[in-house]
């Protein structure tokens, strides 16, 4: 009977608690949203590590890092991402087209077959991605052409766009 008595309340207990704190798990409005992740996404520099991925083999993990100027909303679901990368041996910011998602207060950044400029190695090939963001952390998948991997890492105001101390 006690047994029984358990089973019963852990399961009242399962049921009623997403109730109880669905208040707390409110999800921001969509302006609220695109705000925070546009402030997260400006003047910024994402660190972390890539691992490639081939013929379903994780290989060695290695630094990387993406220096982010700005993020502006272009309509709908459509953003484009300035970034500061090294194009043609010059340094420039280039302007990437992505989609944004929402899974819950969870950014999704959607690259899909965008093909690079350049003559180097990447001229030609189609990159996809999906890279989740969330609480200053970056987590996800990328491909292009016969290859691809996984990356993570953190994301960090860029030192000339944060406030100086008083």
């Amino acid at each position: 009977m006690k047994s029984n008595l358990f089973a019963l309340a852990a399961l009242v207990a399962l049921f009623v608690s997403p109730i109880l704190h669905a208040e707390d798990a409110a999800v921001p409005s969509q302006d609220e949203l695109e705000s925070r992740f546009k402030a997260a996404m400006t003047a910024v520099t994402m660190s972390g590590r890539w691992s490639p991925v081939k013929d379903g083999v994780m290989g060695a993990e290695k630094e990387d890092k993406y220096s982010i100027v700005s993020v502006e909303k272009v309509s709908g679901s459509s953003w484009v991402i300035n970034a500061r990368m090294k194009h043609g041996g010059q340094e420039a910011v280039i302007p990437i087209p992505v989609q944004v998602k929402w899974a819950g207060d969870t950014a999704m950044i959607i690259v899909d077959k965008l093909k690079l400029p350049g003559g180097n190695a990447y001229e030609g090939s189609a990159y996809s991605a999906r890279v989740l963001v969330h609480n200053g952390t970056y987590a996800g998948t990328w491909s292009g052409g016969d290859h691809g991997g996984l990356l993570n890492g953190i994301i960090t105001k860029d030192e000339s766009a944060k406030p100086a101390d008083k």
